[in-house]
């Protein structure tokens, strides 16, 4: 029997670990990348001695990560060097410059707890315990299928647990956390990981409050060298099993015949293959390089739908060390409600950015000498902004100005007086950006938004409704936003192409695959 092709559009997360998943399992795959590195959102910048990661920074779910390495036959241990983050993090509240500093150790975190709301310790706990409980269900039953199999939903642990998982679904985060604490800022501390969903914690199901287990009791990582080196050793385990890697290399157009997905043009060449994989932005994909009669999600289906926030990014190479900040901060705002109202909505040329922001800054530098010259620092600021491209993007004379705005707020907040004063490298990046570089629908920087409606089950499905052996893995798709969520999503298009409806993850290392049966 004939070795089975497949091609993967788009190099990042999602389509590097899909194409290492399928050549392990036997196939020979070529991927298309656009732009001339790899990477997508989570590229990386050099420049005079700095070394940026342009977007993950978090290094989450940590089993996630050891589940794809697993599967490749190695782990992460071997392709990655890791540090657990001591402290995790720190936040700072408008009008407070103590910040608030939350430790690696979760009885240190609630001893935290306690001095800001006498007896939080105990309902921290019990929040954790219903996180960690949520979480494990996740896993289980929820985060690796394809939901082809209706006995996922019929599993006696799942039945034994429907109440309170539906009673999840249906509270916001918010008002779900509000029972545990009242404290302002300990409410911001249960409420911060639902920017990470690419959601408002008033609007996202109490469900994900699964991500506070992820923080405070699996821990927050860094892979020394940064991210990307994420991204490294997935492209190294790609091209180790056979992954013809091509950059500069933009799909024009996906090419069909008698209702299937049979390869890809790039420039003028035409490349067939039994399968085609596409981690590019869905919207990008189905809109631009499918015809209109082979769209399963066209403009008019998007224009319904909620995307996750834009962000106004800035990588800052800064003179002299700065003390004031740990390795991830967060900067929040009082009036946190309003600022969620500013991000959270649909474009219409009249968004704005917030001043002040809640924003995030990561400091690598803190952690890791090797991202910064020597005596200097290497910052990334975060703010979340509306994914509307009208508010422009780097060089834009009104973008520039917020973002002076972001660094004067840095300063103040964090006490850093001098700190615009110290940068010697400085680049922006917006909404504008994201479209034109990224092909991000409405400028957005993470995907779609986990609203109820747009998560698990109701979330896009990862394959074409109108065309066989189109599939889809990343950000807009099951199982959603994040780099662990790419990774598990590379597993689910693997489960399509093995017709496996199992709902856990996979267990061992995949061997050659004799017969893909999901391949139509």
């Amino acid at each position: 029997m004939s070795q089975k092709t497949a091609i993967v559009i788009g190099g990042g997360i999602a389509g590097l670990s899909t194409a290492a998943l399928l050549a392990k399992a036997g196939m020979k795959v070529k991927l298309f990348e656009a732009r001339e590195g790899l990477g997508g959102r989570a590229q990386m910048w050099e420049k005079d001695g700095f070394r940026f990661d342009m977007g993950p920074s978090w290094y989450l779910m940590p089993d996630a990560f050891e589940q794809f390495f697993n599967l490749m036959g190695t782990t992460a241990a071997k392709e990655l060097n890791l540090t657990r983050l001591s402290p995790a993090y720190q936040t700072f509240e408008e009008g407070n410059p103590e910040p608030l500093v939350l430790s690696n150790k979760l009885e240190e975190v609630k001893a935290l707890f306690e001095s800001q709301e006498p007896g939080s310790s105990k309902r921290l706990q019990d929040y954790l315990d219903s996180a960690q409980e949520a979480y494990e269900l996740s896993v289980k039953h929820f985060l690796y299928t394809n939901f082809k199999d209706l006995r996922s939903f019929l599993h006696p642990e799942v039945l034994a647990k429907l109440g309170k998982f539906v009673k999840l679904l249906l509270t916001s985060l918010y008002k779900f956390s509000s029972q545990y604490v009242s404290n302002p800022t300990l409410l911001k501390v249960l409420n911060f990981p639902a920017v990470f969903l690419g959601a408002s914690p008033y609007n996202t199901p109490s469900m994900y409050h699964l991500m506070s287990h992820v923080d405070m009791n699996q821990g927050v990582f860094y892979p020394q060298g940064g991210l990307h080196t994420v991204i490294e050793a997935t492209a190294r385990l790609a091209k180790q099993h056979g992954v013809e890697i091509h950059t500069s290399s933009p799909v024009a157009k996906i090419l069909t015949s008698a209702g299937k997905a049979v390869g890809v043009r790039v420039g003028a060449a035409d490349y067939l293959a039994d399968v085609v994989v596409a981690s590019a932005d869905l919207q990008f994909v189905e809109t631009q390089l499918l015809e209109p009669s082979e769209q399963s999600f066209p403009q008019s289906w998007w224009n319904k739908r909620q995307p996750g926030p834009s962000a106004l990014l800035l990588y800052l190479g800064v003179k002299g060390k700065i003390p004031q900040l740990q390795h991830h901060t967060l900067l929040n705002t009082a009036d946190w409600d309003k600022n969620f109202d500013a991000v959270f909505r649909k474009a219409d040329g009249k968004s704005i950015i917030p001043s002040p922001a809640s924003l995030y800054i990561c400091m690598p530098s803190k952690t890791d000498p090797s991202v910064a010259p020597e005596g200097m620092e290497n910052i990334f600021v975060l703010v979340p902004i509306a994914a509307d491209p009208a508010i422009g993007g780097a060089g834009d004379e009104r973008f520039e100005a917020a973002a002076d705005q972001v660094i004067d707020q840095i300063a103040t907040w964090c006490q850093i007086p001098d700190f615009k004063e110290r940068i010697v490298l400085r680049r922006s990046f917006g909404p504008r950006d994201f479209k034109a570089e990224l092909n991000a629908w409405s400028g957005t920087a993470l995907g779609m938004a986990h609203t109820l409606g747009q998560s698990a089950f109701f979330r896009p499905k990862n394959y074409s409704k109108k065309l066989k052996n189109l599939f889809y893995v990343g950000h807009n798709t099951i199982p959603g936003i994040g780099l662990p969520m790419c990774l598990i999503g590379a597993e689910l298009v693997y489960k399509h192409l093995t017709d496996d409806r199992s709902a856990g993850p996979i267990k061992g290392e995949l061997k050659p695959v004799k017969v893909f049966k999901g391949l139509a």
